[in-house]
C-alpha cells in the first residue's frame, strides 16, 4: 500500500484553519504584498530557491509528519555568497551554507539555535559533475569553529572526512524510483563528535538527496522531474 503522502505546499505553508478561531465564513482581509519564486526544473546539483524536499526517517511507520528542507537561496556567510538550505520538523532547525562551483558543492558552515558551525576551508562533500564513477574516493580536513550568537567561540578543533562511492543502482522510496549513487562517507573531528563516525547516503542527479547522511528517506519533492531522466 503506498505510504502517505505531505503534500509540500501545506507543509510549507502550515495548517490554515489550525490557527483560526474557526473556519467559519469571515470577512475578507486586505490583502497582503508578497513575492513568490517560480520553481523550475533542478540543476545537476539542486540549488535553486524555493526547491523542497520531504523526508521520513528509514524504517519508520509511515504516516509520520515529515522533515521538510527547503532551499532558501543566495545569502552571505562569514562574507562570502553561498546558498542557504533549511531543515524543519519534528523539533529540528538546521541551516547548511554551501558554494557550487566547478570543483563540486562545498559546505561553509551550520547553523543551528544558538551556535553556528563554521568550516575552513570548506568540506566538500560531493565532486565535480563529470566525476562520478563508482570506485571515486575523496578526502580533507577542515578546522572548526563553534560560535555562539553573541560571537564567543564556544569550541574549535579539527575535522576529518572522507568518501568513496561504491557503486550506481535503482531503488524506490516513496518519492518515487531512482538510479542513484551510493556513498559512504567517514568522518572523525576533536570537537565532541559533532557528526556520526559512518554514515550512507544516495544521490541521484538532478534530484538531490534521496537518502540523506542522516538515514532519512525522501518521499516527496516540489520540482517537476527532468525530461528523459528522474522520475
Amino acid at each position: 500500500m503506498p505510504a502517505p503522502r505531505f503534500p509540500l505546499a501545506a507543509v510549507l505553508a502550515g495548517a490554515l484553519c489550525a490557527a483560526l478561531a474557526s473556519c467559519v465564513p469571515q470577512a475578507a482581509a486586505p490583502g497582503t504584498v508578497q513575492s513568490s519564486t517560480p520553481l523550475t526544473r533542478a540543476s545537476f546539483y539542486p540549488q535553486e530557491t524555493g526547491l523542497a524536499w520531504a523526508y521520513l526517517p528509514e524504517g519508520e511507520v509511515a504516516g509520520g509528519a515529515p522533515y521538510v528542507v527547503q532551499n532558501l537561496g543566495p545569502t552571505l556567510f562569514g562574507g562570502e555568497a553561498v546558498s542557504a538550505t533549511r531543515m524543519t520538523g519534528r523539533g529540528a532547525d538546521q541551516t547548511w551554507y554551501r558554494v557550487t562551483d566547478a570543483q563540486g558543492v562545498k559546505l561553509l558552515g551550520i547553523r543551528k539555535p544558538g551556535v553556528t558551525v563554521r568550516l575552513q576551508p570548506a568540506w566538500l562533500e560531493y565532486p565535480a559533475p563529470d566525476a562520478w564513477r563508482a570506485g571515486l574516493t575523496w578526502q580533507g580536513q577542515s578546522q572548526v569553529s563553534l560560535v555562539a550568537d553573541d560571537g564567543a567561540v564556544k569550541g574549535s578543533g579539527t575535522l576529518s572526512y572522507s568518501y568513496l562511492v561504491q557503486e550506481r543502482r535503482t531503488v524506490s522510496t516513496p518519492g518515487g524510483r531512482f538510479d542513484v549513487w551510493v556513498v559512504t562517507r567517514q568522518i572523525s573531528d576533536t570537537v565532541g563528535g559533532l557528526f556520526p563516525a559512518t554514515q550512507q547516503l544516495w544521490f541521484a542527479p538532478f534530484v538531490g538527496e534521496v537518502r540523506t547522511p542522516e538515514g532519512l528517506l525522501l518521499t516527496e519533492r516540489n520540482f517537476a522531474p527532468r525530461s528523459g531522466g528522474q522520475p
